[in-house]
């Protein structure tokens, strides 16, 4: 699959609807919808077009299905550094890590599966955003802080059909 365009839903600019291929798929964007002026912290999800570069995967909880994309076992030091004044900032980075960092081993199911994409890594420009993933949804769709989710079952399908050349493209 080489494209996964995500729209705005007509009613709620903090859901989407995401077409990859023939599926059509129910979709969680940022609390603040979409901007075309991504900024640390606001919520919002970028208006971008992203080349998905590697997943993150929780080898306790779910086995997921083969994909093209190459998949990392997360483990429990695994970290990514938020911190913009931080040399890390947009990066993994492991624990004990004083700045501040979100935890990708975490306690719900959110990174069960975490697609890492390409916003704001290779071209880093820091305040710019960091850990704009495509992950798995909470229940009932509710906003990220500025990825795309789906849910799991959904992840699961599109899996198989990833790799390094896909892109996610945020309309």
């Amino acid at each position: 699959m080489s494209r996964i365009l995500v729209r705005a839903a007509p009613r709620d600019q903090r859901r989407a609807i995401l077409q990859a291929g023939h599926l059509t798929i129910p979709a969680a964007l940022g609390r603040s919808g979409r901007t075309s002026r991504k900024r640390e912290g606001d919520g919002a999800t970028p208006i971008a077009t992203m080349p998905l570069l590697h997943a993150y995967r929780r080898t306790d909880r779910l086995i997921p299905p083969p994909s093209l994309l190459p998949l990392r076992p997360t483990r429990s030091d695994m970290l990514w550094c938020d911190a913009s004044a931080d040399p890390n900032y947009n990066r993994p980075v492991r624990a004990p890590f004083r700045p501040s960092h979100e935890r990708l081993k975490r306690e719900d199911e959110l990174y069960d599966i975490c697609v890492v994409m390409d916003w704001n890594i290779r071209m880093r420009k820091r305040g710019c955003g960091s850990a704009i993933f495509f992950h798995i949804a909470r229940p009932g769709f509710t906003p990220t802080e500025g990825c795309v989710a789906i849910s799991s079952r959904d992840m699961c399908r599109l899996l198989p059909h990833l790799d390094r050349k896909t892109v996610l493209q945020v309309l």
